[in-house]
């Protein structure tokens, strides 16, 4: 592997930090993402449970904002549930706006690097490009074979490398980003019982 990106040159290192990104972005919201950590169904019924058992209290407050994300939303629902239906929902809102930008965090950077990681493949071709030109002689006509060699290497390795990176990266956006519209609209509909609850026109 040494040897390849010793073949590869110096513009295969920004491929490779952009790679090593990437990965930490993706294992960070696999982790992030999950249903227990966002959105878990047994916090709706709990909820409700001892919010019919004892009203709102501020330890019920304090363990929703401290619990999964949707726990944040429950707690704005909760806090302002003698308020007017209108101030309920826009408290509702605000808080799932908050939620939301928590679970698309990062993916633009995930995304960018799926775009730049093809640039910069192009940016080492040409690189490639210019030391193959670089290694022919005007005055012999010929040209150093080593040298020839090396740039048709750094060509070559950093197409590959550069879009080796970009196609995951892509997956995996598209995927999170899909995941983050799921758990959005699982949490709109959880708030919206909620709401209902409280607000005396549904029962649990």
């Amino acid at each position: 592997m040494l040897s390849i990106i010793e073949a590869a040159g110096w513009p295969i290192w920004f491929i490779i930090l952009t790679s090593v990104v990437a990965l930490a972005i993706i294992g960070e919201r696999f982790w992030s993402l999950r249903t227990s950590v966002v959105a878990p169904r047994e916090l709706l019924p709990a909820t409700i449970r001892e919010y019919q058992a004892k009203g709102v209290s501020q330890d019920l407050i304090n363990r929703l904002q401290r619990g999964p994300l949707l726990g944040r939303i429950f707690a704005a629902a909760l806090v302002n549930e003698k308020m007017s239906r209108e101030v309920l929902k826009d408290s509702v809102e605000d808080a799932g706006r908050a939620v939301g930008l928590e679970l698309e965090r990062f993916l633009n950077t995930l995304g960018t690097i799926a775009t730049i990681s093809t640039l910069l493949g192009l940016f080492g071709t040409i690189v490639g490009m210019i030391e193959i030109f670089g290694s022919q002689n005007p005055t012999t006509g010929g040209g150093n074979p080593a040298q020839l060699a090396h740039g048709i290497s750094v060509a070559l390795y950093n197409t590959l490398f550069g879009i080796g990176v970009a196609i995951p990266a892509v997956i995996f956006y598209r995927h999170f980003r899909n995941r983050v519209d799921v758990l959005v609209v699982e949490m709109e509909s959880q708030a919206i019982k909620l709401i209902e609850i409280v607000r005396g026109e549904r029962r649990a």
